[in-house]
């Protein structure tokens, strides 16, 4: 099984966490000198970086999450100035701002490294013909995957999303042997291939690598069979660096963080206190190498759980079972990050709404949809089809506006939702994953 980075990848774990020590050591003193964020953190705690002297110090210090993101928009989390940065990217923006990263020209070569690790991982070579289907713009996925494979040497055909009937000509034309996406895409690819009457075992592809919402082994065997490859899973978030932070390999037993680069933590998410090896909790990363956007224990709010027993490929990093869920209220529909609160923010502000709704996603083949069953007053319930309509699609059209993503919305009776003392249970997700 080839490896592409050996003397990393294969470290034994007392030098790995030699490194790991030294590392954290002086992304801590960069953080500390350059942004204000955690030189705040760290003041209020009484925390000086020198105190940092094992890798067990690590739980005392502060952690990172979202709210410190938007509070610092955009440039205030950055540890270099603006002229060293190379690289401007964001997330999706989950509370009308997005979340802004940067990166200096060490930190693309390094991001770069890491997805050539990830596709040599997942059995991708030089030889092949990797087809990228994520959308190229501010989100992270498109342009990782693109310099990760022009780093092994592949040959990259930057397609972009959509347009799935020219997504499988190229692949037929092109001759593709590696395909990129979203699990639910590659689903969407092998309808449309079924409907023109084209057999998979026509082309040329032989991997695909899936990421950027949570998927069960369920649809893995289906999109496997389906078209005729290895499917293997990878996990990033543009706060962290991207794609990247870990990957399955061909055994497909988990997938593994790259731990030169990150040292992951698993936490309760109510207690915040550092689980065992093995347990099941929220994800937490620090970023080592990051010049630009250094991360300090930043809450993931992914629920898994890390096994450290070496892997039969060869690995000694640490591998993370696919998600299981958040610790927040967040939903990842079609790609895009909603909170319920969002929704409820559109709701309230409309005269006529009640705060009484429910939002219930689905998955038909295999696409996500969202529809949101609201309260309405009575006078609203009983006007005329034709001015309910109206009411209906400026809804639609404000919640359209914020998350950027179009919902179904149906109005519903006052009081026809129950009432709940604690909180509330706004969500119904009927997608298995």
């Amino acid at each position: 099984m080839e490896i592409w980075d050996r003397e990393y990848e294969c470290m034994d774990r007392e030098v790995l966490e030699q490194l790991q020590l030294e590392r954290l050591q002086a992304t801590l003193h960069r953080a500390y000198k350059n942004v204000t964020c955690y030189k705040n953190k760290f003041n209020q705690q009484g925390i000086d970086p020198d105190a940092v002297q094992s890798l067990s110090d690590l739980s005392k210090l502060p952690f990172t999450t979202k709210e410190d993101l938007r509070l610092n928009y955009p440039y205030g989390m950055f540890a270099v100035p603006l002229r060293e940065v190379v690289r401007i990217h964001s997330s999706s923006g989950t509370t009308g701002k997005p979340t802004v990263v940067g990166y200096t020209k060490n930190d693309i070569k390094i991001w770069s490294n890491l997805i050539a690790r990830l596709h040599t991982a997942a059995g991708v070579t030089h030889d092949d013909v990797v087809q990228i289907a994520f959308g190229y713009g501010m989100f992270t996925g498109a342009f990782g995957h693109h310099y990760g494979a022009e780093v092994i040497g592949a040959s990259v055909i930057p397609m972009g999303g959509g347009n799935t009937e020219k997504q499988i000509m190229i692949m037929q034309d092109y001759r593709t042997t590696v395909l990129i996406s979203t699990p639910s895409y590659a689903i969407t690819i092998a309808d449309r291939m079924e409907q023109l009457g084209i057999n998979p075992k026509s082309l040329s592809l032989k991997h695909g690598l899936f990421g950027g919402e949570p998927w069960s082994e369920a649809m893995r065997i289906e999109i496997e069979s389906r078209l005729g490859i290895t499917a293997t899973d990878n996990y990033g978030l543009s706060e962290v660096i991207g794609p990247g932070v870990a990957g399955e390999c061909t055994h497909k037993c988990g997938m593994h963080i790259f731990e030169d680069i990150f040292i992951p933590e698993i936490i309760d998410p109510d207690t915040c206190e550092v689980l065992p090896p093995g347990s099941v909790g929220e994800l937490v990363i620090t970023t080592l190498t990051k010049e630009a956007f250094p991360m300090i224990r930043y809450r993931t709010r992914d629920i898994t759980s890390l096994d450290y027993e070496k892997c039969s490929c060869g690995r000694t990093h640490v591998r993370m079972k696919k998600t299981m869920g958040r610790s927040d209220d967040m939903l990842i529909i079609k790609g895009v990050n909603v909170f319920p609160s969002q929704i409820e923010e559109v709701i309230v502000a409309i005269d006529g709404c009640e705060p009484h709704y429910q939002l219930i996603v689905d998955r038909k083949n295999s696409v996500d949809s969202l529809e949101i069953h609201i309260e309405v007053t009575e006078n609203i319930f009983f006007d005329e089809m034709k001015m309910q309509r109206a009411f209906i699609d400026s809804i639609q059209h404000k919640i359209h506006s914020l998350i950027g993503l179009g919902v179904t919305v149906k109005l519903v009776e006052p009081k026809s939702f129950p009432r709940f003392e604690g909180k509330a249970s706004r969500v119904i997700d009927n997608r298995q994953h």
